[in-house]
This record gives structure tokens, sequence and C-alpha cells, in this order.
């Protein structure tokens, strides 16, 4: 299978270094050099899957212009849902496959459903009141992180309707860490998610990428894992 990076910094240089071990050949990649409000797209070479991880505003640039080459498409790029409805339209006029996901690591996914069971089981208790906490290196463009909206999200989605405080820090090297919490009068529960490495983006990116190739539509990574929601 043909794969087209587009995005290639750390991420995609990631994605680059792992994709033979899931049966994907690089034909190429795109960056601030050669894609500058998506220019490049239409001379890249031709590939089943593009995995994006470029910067927020570039996605509603790429994302047309791949789709119309006929490219099913991974997105791991955040900050840039104000777009999404008009992707997904895109994306389907088109009749190409698309994963998009605020974090494609395995771990990420699995805490987040298990986050959703906490908030279902807490919201009956208004006296424990939740918060969500996240560090990422100092390097990341958005906050708070995608991850950290997504969560909110579905614990809101999961019947929790008390209020949920956000909160995002910046620094240093951290790949990402995210916290849940419920703090009552006398106690306090805590879930964390930590990732020690980006190769665990990159290789949910790259599964994502082997499970969308043939497909069409739109699909987050609960739908590549078979969690339901």
């Amino acid at each position: 299978m043909r794969l087209l990076l587009v995005g290639y910094g750390r991420m995609g240089k990631i994605v680059e270094r792992l994709a033979p071990e899931y049966g994907f050949d690089v034909v190429g990649y795109l960056d601030d050099t050669n894609n500058i409000d998506g220019a490049g797209i239409a001379s890249a070479p031709a590939a089943d899957v593009a995995v994006e991880f470029s910067i927020p505003a570039a996605v509603a640039e790429n994302l047309p212009r791949l789709a119309a080459r006929g490219m099913n498409i991974v997105i791991g790029t955040t900050g840039w849902n104000e777009h999404e409805e008009k992707m997904k339209k895109v994306a389907a006029d088109a009749g190409i496959g698309v994963v998009a996901a605020p974090n494609f690591s395995l771990g990420v996914a699995l805490f987040q459903s298990l986050a959703e069971q906490a908030a279902r089981m807490f919201a009956p208790y208004p006296q424990y009141g939740a918060w969500i906490h996240e560090i990422h290196h100092s390097a990341k463009k958005d906050a708070p992180s995608g991850t950290a909206i997504a969560l909110q999200q579905g614990m809101r989605k999961a019947g929790y309707d008390h209020h949920i405080d956000v909160a995002a820090s910046r620094a240093g090297s951290v790949p990402g860490t995210h916290t849940i919490g419920f703090d009552g009068p006398f106690e306090t529960v805590t879930m964390t998610h930590t990732n020690r490495d980006r190769a665990a983006f990159a290789q949910g990116a790259l599964q994502a990428a082997k499970w969308v190739h043939g497909k069409r539509g739109w699909f987050t990574i609960r739908d590549v894992l078979g969690i339901s929601s």
C-alpha cells in the first residue's frame, strides 16, 4: 500500500520509520517547503492513504485537495474542529474514507471509554466536582488539547451535566499526559494516562491507515478499534 505523508515534522518522521511494519511504502511527503496552502498536493505521488500530521490551519486546505485525488485520509492534526462539518461533506462528496481523531493512541481511546463510564457513574452525585488537566510540550499549538476536549465532550454525552473544569499546561518536551478527576467532600478519585513516546500516536495512525484502506465514510479511532460508544 502506498502512503503519502502530509506534514513531515516529528510525527511524520516517526510514521515514516514505522510504516513498513504495517505494509506501507512511503511514496512522498509534503511540508511547509513544498505544500504552502496545499499547492503541492496536485503534483504529489499517487497514494492509497494520506496521513495528515501538519498544522490546524492547513487541514481545511489539504483535505479537499487530497479528496479530489481520491486518497483516503488519516487526520492526526488537532485544533481544526470548526471546519469539521464542511470537511465531512467534502469527504462524502468525493466518496473517500477518513479517520479523524484528536489522539491515535490505543491507550487514550480506552482511557476515554473509562472516563465516560466514570462520568456516567458520578453523574447522580453533584457533590463530586469534575476536572480535566492536560500537559504537553511547549511547542504544541492548541490548548486545551483535542484529547482534553474529546474527554469533556464524552463525559457530557455520558450524562455528566455538572461543571467540568478543564486546564492545560505547556512545558518542556512532554509528549502528553491527561488526568480526569472527581473530588468530593472527603475523597478524590483520579485516572491518568501518560504517553512516554510519540510512537504510540504513529502506531495508531498507521493502524487506522491500514483499516481505512478501501473504505468510504467518516470514522474515528473507536471505529478502527471496535470500541462501542
